[in-house]
């Protein structure tokens, strides 16, 4: 629709007002919002922050992971009239923790603070929480679904609530701080601690507060305030029933992560699983005289690799995963070739290093880690990456 002048002229002058306003207070505070098709939440966020923190003094950063449905172009088009409003829209990129460490430090704020833009997550704890870090007490504060005066009445299933609770009892024994929300997304820390912590981030998958917590060194001075989990307004959830997995995976990078990458560990996991599915399958199958080894074998690497790129999906790449039948045929097709290479170097390097008397038992074994580097690399790249 055609802007009139009278509009147009409108615009200007409430982006001159806000300019004013902005420039009579310093910017103190980034909201840092990571988004997946939430262009319905954007306005109506923007309206609640302001209601929560004023006319000036703080920014929204919207860091989109490239949106089908417009989330970051219409961001932006709150942004061309309100210079508090930044967009970060990411290409070749997906998962909530990457998102918010880029967001936390794409900012000139002192403060930083995370949280949902889908409305669960209550914009008006913001001043508390930023007076409690200002104060000095403290040096992060956060938002608790499990808190006395709180709840997750939110949460889309019960499923997750136990599976939260579950994760938050494990999470205290790895951070070392007690917490009756370890899974939460909504905290405030001071921007010059996280850009200290930001290096030794995973960035992977779990939860980004519990990272910051397990790997600050000396430990944080935490605040906790209570949270009424709200319904989601609208689009979709960024999250998924794996927060179990999420906490996994942190122990990973936390004990590991120095000489083996989270993901490969997790790919190793799934690839172990594997095998058991494979004999599993070919135990049932294989009956000499009614189906020959071969044929049993056959079928039971097929399923193995489509039991394997299913579970890779879910878990190891759960920040990147494949939805829709297309992308799933595709992305299954590029998982059994890049198997199939890895499978065809197992048995190449194994058998030379055999005949060249290595026991067999090692060059078996030499064989299955090159397979399995193999393999992660090309999944990594063509069928989860950005060629996908």
């Amino acid at each position: 629709m055609k802007m009139s002048h009278e509009q147009f002229q409108q615009q200007i002058a409430t982006a001159a007002t806000l300019a004013k306003a902005q420039a009579s207070r310093p910017l103190e505070l980034a909201v840092v919002l990571p988004t997946l098709n939430e262009r319905g939440n954007i306005a109506p966020m923007v309206e609640r922050l302001e209601k929560a923190l004023g006319p000036s003094g703080w920014e929204a950063v919207f860091v989109d992971d490239n949106s089908h449905d417009g989330t970051a172009e219409e961001a932006r088009r709150i942004g061309q009239t309100d210079p508090r409003i930044r967009v970060i829209q990411r290409i070749g990129r997906r998962g909530l923790a990457s998102a918010a460490i880029e967001g936390m430090c794409a900012t000139a704020a002192p403060f930083v603070a995370v949280m949902d833009a889908d409305h669960q997550h209550d914009p008006a704890l913001l001043s508390d929480m930023l007076q409690a870090v200002k104060s000095g007490d403290y040096d992060l504060a956060y938002a608790s679904r499990f808190a006395v005066g709180g709840n997750a009445d939110g949460l889309s299933s019960k499923g997750r609530e136990t599976g939260s609770r579950v994760a938050n009892a494990l999470a205290r024994k790895l951070t070392g701080t007690e917490l009756t929300d370890a899974m939460s997304g909504f905290f405030l820390l001071r921007t010059e601690q996280l850009r200290q912590q930001a290096p030794k981030l995973s960035g992977i998958g779990f939860k980004i507060m519990l990272d910051i917590l397990a790997t600050a060194q000396p430990r944080l001075k935490v605040k906790e305030f209570p949270l009424k989990f709200a319904e989601r307004l609208s689009g979709e959830s960024k999250l998924d029933n794996g927060v179990v997995v999420d906490f996994v995976a942190g122990l990973i990078d936390r004990y590991l992560g120095r000489w083996i990458p989270v993901r490969f560990a997790l790919f190793g996991m799934v690839g172990g699983l594997g095998v058991f599915v494979h004999m599993a399958v070919l135990a049932v199958l294989y009956w000499p005289e009614e189906i020959g080894f071969g044929w049993a074998q056959a079928i039971a690497t097929m399923v193995a690799m489509t039991f394997n790129f299913w579970l890779n999906n879910l878990l190891t790449y759960r920040d990147k995963k494949l939805g829709g039948a297309n992308d799933m045929f595709w992305g299954w097709l590029k998982f059994c070739g890049a198997c199939a290479v890895g499978a065809f170097a197992n048995v190449a390097v194994a058998t030379v290093l055999n005949d060249q008397g290595l026991v067999w038992w090692a060059a078996a074994l030499v064989g299955v880690a090159i397979a399995s580097v193999w393999n992660y690399a090309l999944s990594s790249k063509f069928v989860w990456g950005r060629f996908r």
